[in-house]
C-alpha cells in the first residue's frame, strides 16, 4: 500500500466482508488509494476491532482483475471485448425479452450470491430485479448455507427471519455446535470481536462449550470440545431434550404448544442410544442436559458445519427447542431476537413451505426459492419450463453449489446468460454480458439484513467516500437490468434509479397512511430517501413515537448504540396461534427419517469443510495479503487414518459424484475417520493471477446435488462419505 503521510484523508467505513459488520477507519490518499485501514475504536458495537479481511479491504478494493467496464462474449470466437454500459443493457434487451417470449417465464432463472447481503443494492433492489423475472426459478446461496436454520424458525416463530441468537454479553453458558466464529465472525449471530465475547464469557464465569469434528481454533478457546460423528447433531440434541423431559429439568417460560409432542419423539432417543450414533458419551450427553438445566442463564447456538448436513433443519429446530425447555428462549443471557432499526420485510402471514416446487424433482420451495442443488437438472432436462436463460448476481455457484463440475458443464448450455459481478470467474465465464458494480468504497452501506441477527441492537450508514465518476451504481445497475430484462432499453436522461425508489415510497407510506409526510424524507438521492423512510418506520423511528432518522445517522458516523437485547415475544410471533409452536408437523414427520438412522452404520470416512478466518467462500483468494499461511487448500486428515491407508504428500479421495487428487495435511486436530477441505477453491483457470497461482481444488466436485436436507433443500456439504487412496 502507499505510505500514510501528512495529507492522509481518514474517512469511516462499515465492513462489508463478513457477518461482523465491524467499524473501519481508512486512511486515503490525495488520488484515493486506500493506505491504511483500522478498526473504529469509537463504534459502540465492534470497538476497535478488525480482522485480516477488514485490514485487506483496499487491496482487495482496488484488485487490478476486478472488471471495471461491461463485457460481452462473442459467443462465435469466445472472446471477451469491453463495451459501454448503453450497449450492454442494450443487447440484454434485445436477446432477454426475446427468449422468454419464445419459451415461457419459467425459462428465466435468478442466482443471488452471499455478497447481496452485505450490500444495500442486494436488500432494495433486487426485489426489483425479481419482480421484473416474475419467474418462480429463484436460488441463491441460502440453500448452500442457513436455509435450515430459517425454515425451523419460520415454522416456530411463523416469520422466517425470526431468529433467535445467544445473548452473548450476558449468558452464562454457551452450548456451540458446527460453528467457528474465530474464524468465520460469527454467521446468524452478528457479533463483531466474537473472540473477545467468549474470552469476556469465561472471565465472569460463564462456561462455552464446543462440539466439533475438528478441535477449531473457537474449540481449544472453549472450557470444553468434544468431538462428534458428522451428521449426528441432531441425534445428540435429541438426547439432551430426552434426558431433560426423563429427569424433569423443563422450565418453559414462553406460551407454546407441542411440548407433550416434543416430549413422545424423544423419547427413542435415550442418551445410551444416540451415543453410538455421535461418538459421544452417554454420560458426557446427560451432563450437557443437566449443565443447560441449571445454569442461571444458558443459550444453545448451531451453525453452518450443522446447517450443510443430512438433518440441518431438525439440528435447528432441536437448537430452539432446548432453549425452550430450559426456559432461556427471549430471556435476558439466552437466545434472543434483535431488535433492528429499519423497517424490513413485513409479513402478514404465517411461513409455510413447499407453496410450488421445482419441475424435475419436485423440490419444494422455501422462502420462495428453489435449492441450488436442483439448478443444473433444470437447467439440463427438456421440457416446458426448461431454465435457458440465467442471471447471476454477486455468485460463484461451479464453485459453491453441489456437483459443482456438473453446474459448470449446466451453464454452458445456457442459450443466454447475465453477471452483475466484479470478476470473470468460473461462473461467469460462461455469461454473454458481465455488468461489474463499482469499488466498495463508492457505494454506502447499511446492514438491513445483518442487524437482524446481531447480538446487540444498534445502527449505522456510511456514505460513499469515492465519487463513481461517469459509470453507474450498483442499486442503477440492477434497476436498469429490470428494465431490459422487461424489453426497455436504455433511454437518454430517464433515471430508471429514480423512478424505482418514487415508486416504493410511494407505496410504502400509502400502507402506512402517512403519504402526507412525503416531503419530510432526508437524503441525497432517492436511495438515501428510502433508507430515511425506513428508519423513520422501524421501532425506534421518529414516526414510530422514537427519534431515529436518517440524520441521526449521519450526524453519528460511528454508530448508535440501541440497547441490548430485550424480550420479544409475543410481540414478533407470527404464528397462527400467537404461540410458540413447539412442534411442527413438518418436522415431526422428518423424526421418522432420523429415527431410521440410528440403526445405519457410520461410513468409514467422511468428508467435511471448513472455514477459513482470511477467505470468504469464493471470493477473496485474488488478494496476495489473505492467501498462504494457514489459508490453503489441503485435506486435513488425522495421522492414524494417514498411516492405516498407506498414505503420503497426496492422496486420491472419491466419492458418488467425483474424486481430486488432493495434498494432505495430517493433523490431530480433526477426529479419525473425519477429512477436511474448504470451501471455494479450484481456481487453475482463473484469469486472476493470484488466485490462479494459489488455486487450490474444488470440494464441490465430491458433493452431491441428489443429496439435501428434506424439509429445507438445503445442499449436504458434511458427513460425505469419501474413500481414500494413495496419488
Amino acid at each position: 500500500m502507499t505510505r500514510v503521510t501528512d495529507g492522509t484523508r481518514k474517512v469511516l467505513r462499515t465492513c462489508p466482508l463478513c457477518e461482523a459488520v465491524c467499524g473501519l477507519e481508512i486512511g486515503l490518499d490525495a488520488e484515493g488509494r486506500v493506505v491504511e485501514v483500522r478498526g473504529d475504536r469509537e463504534d459502540p458495537f465492534s470497538g476497535g476491532f478488525i480482522c485480516p479481511k477488514g485490514a485487506s479491504l483496499g487491496r482487495l478494493d482496488e484488485d487490478p482483475d476486478r472488471l471495471t467496464e461491461p463485457m460481452i462474449r462473442d459467443r462465435g470466437t469466445e472472446s471477451w471485448r469491453v463495451a459501454s454500459w448503453e450497449e450492454a443493457f442494450d443487447l440484454i434487451a434485445e436477446r432477454f425479452p426475446a427468449l422468454v417470449a419464445k419459451y415461457g417465464r419459467q425459462s428465466a432463472a435468478l442466482y443471488l450470491g452471499n455478497p447481496n447481503a452485505h450490500t444495500i443494492a442486494g436488500a432494495m433492489y433486487v426485489p426489483v430485479l425479481i419482480r421484473a423475472l416474475s419467474t418462480r426459478n429463484l436460488y441463491s446461496a441460502s440453500t448452500a448455507d442457513q436455509m435450515p436454520k430459517q425454515v425451523a424458525s419460520g415454522l416456530m416463530f411463523g416469520d422466517p427471519l425470526t431468529v433467535a441468537v445467544p445473548d452473548l454479553d450476558r449468558t452464562d453458558y454457551l452450548l456451540m455446535l458446527g460453528a467457528n466464529p474465530l474464524e468465520s465472525n460469527g454467521s446468524l449471530c452478528t457479533a463483531p470481536d466474537f473472540p473477545g465475547r467468549l474470552k469476556a464469557l469465561r472471565k465472569r464465569g460463564g462456561r462455552f462449550v464446543v462440539v466439533d469434528p475438528r478441535r477449531t481454533r473457537t474449540a481449544k478457546l472453549a472450557d470444553e470440545h468434544l468431538f462428534i460423528r458428522p451428521g449426528s447433531d441432531a441425534y445428540l440434541l435429541f438426547g439432551i431434550v430426552h434426558t431433560l423431559f426423563a429427569e424433569g429439568l423443563t422450565q418453559v417460560r414462553v406460551d407454546a404448544n407441542g411440548i407433550e409432542e416434543v416430549r413422545a419423539a424423544a423419547e427413542p432417543f435415550t442418551p445410551q442410544v444416540v451415543a453410538e450414533r455421535t461418538g459421544i458419551a452417554a454420560e458426557t450427553i446427560v451432563r450437557l442436559a443437566r449443565d443447560l438445566a441449571a445454569a442461571p442463564t444458558a443459550a444453545v447456538y448451531a451453525r453452518i458445519g450443522t446447517c450443510t448436513a443430512e438433518f440441518g433443519t431438525l439440528t435447528q429446530w432441536l437448537v430452539d427447542v432446548i432453549n425452550v425447555l430450559t426456559g432461556n428462549l427471549d430471556r435476558p443471557g439466552g437466545a434472543m431476537f434483535a431488535t433492528p432499526a429499519a423497517l424490513g420485510i413485513v409479513r402478514t402471514r404465517p411461513f409455510r413451505t413447499g407453496r410450488w416446487t421445482s419441475r424435475v424433482r419436485e423440490l419444494p420451495e422455501a422462502m420462495g426459492e428453489f435449492p441450488i442443488a436442483t439448478l443444473a437438472e433444470e437447467i439440463r432436462t427438456p421440457g416446458e419450463g426448461q431454465v435457458r436463460a440465467l442471471i447471476t448476481v454477486a455468485g460463484n455457484p461451479v464453485l459453491s453449489a453441489p456437483s459443482g463440475a456438473r453446474l459448470d458443464a449446466a451453464l454452458a448450455e445456457l442459450e443466454f446468460m447475465v453477471s452483475v459481478d466484479r470478476y470473470l470467474n468460473e461462473t461467469t465465464r460462461h455469461a454473454d454480458v458481465i455488468l461489474p458494480p463499482p469499488r466498495t468504497l463508492q457505494s454506502p452501506h447499511y446492514d438491513f439484513a445483518l442487524l437482524q441477527f446481531a447480538v446487540h441492537n444498534y445502527a449505522r450508514y456510511s456514505r460513499p467516500v469515492l465519487p463513481l465518476g461517469d459509470r453507474p451504481s450498483e442499486p442503477e445497475i440492477l434497476a436498469r437490468l429490470a428494465l431490459a430484462i422487461s424489453g426497455q432499453p436504455s433511454e437518454p436522461g430517464r433515471d430508471p434509479l429514480a423512478v424505482v425508489d418514487e415508486l416504493v415510497i410511494a407505496g410504502t407510506l400509502h400502507k402506512a397512511g402517512l403519504l402526507d409526510r412525503r416531503g419530510e424524507l432526508l437524503g441525497d438521492n432517492s436511495t438515501e430517501q428510502r433508507i430515511d423512510m425506513m428508519l423513520r418506520l422501524g421501532p425506534y423511528g421518529e414516526w414510530r413515537g422514537g427519534s431515529l432518522n436518517l440524520r441521526v445517522l449521519l450526524d453519528n458516523p460511528h454508530g448508535i448504540d440501541l440497547g441490548p437485547l430485550r424480550p420479544r415475544l409475543p410481540e414478533n410471533l407470527l404464528t397462527a396461534s400467537k404461540r410458540v409452536e413447539l412442534a411442527p408437523p413438518q418436522l415431526l414427520a422428518d423424526v421418522d427419517r432420523l429415527r431410521a438412522g440410528l440403526g445405519t452404520a457410520a461410513p468409514q470416512i467422511v468428508l467435511i469443510g471448513r472455514r477459513q478466518l482470511r477467505s470468504n467462500n469464493s471470493w477473496m483468494h485474488n488478494v496476495s495479503t489473505l492467501v498462504g499461511g494457514s489459508n490453503t487448500c489441503t485435506l486435513h486428515i488425522h495421522p492414524d487414518d494417514v498411516s492405516r491407508l498407506g498414505l503420503d504428500g497426496q492422496a486420491v479421495i472419491e466419492s458418488a459424484a467425483g474424486s481430486l487428487t488432493v495434498p494432505l495435511e495430517p493433523t490431530d486436530e480433526i477426529m479419525p475417520g473425519v477429512v477436511s477441505l474448504p470451501h471455494g477453491w479450484g481456481h487453475a483457470d482463473s484469469t486472476q493471477a493470484v488466485a490462479r497461482a494459489h488455486a487450490g481444488v474444488n470440494a464441490n466436485v465430491l458433493t452431491d446435488d441428489s443429496q439435501v436436507d428434506v424439509p429445507s433443500g438445503n445442499a449436504v456439504f458434511n458427513g460425505v462419505p469419501v474413500t481414500l487412496s494413495p496419488a
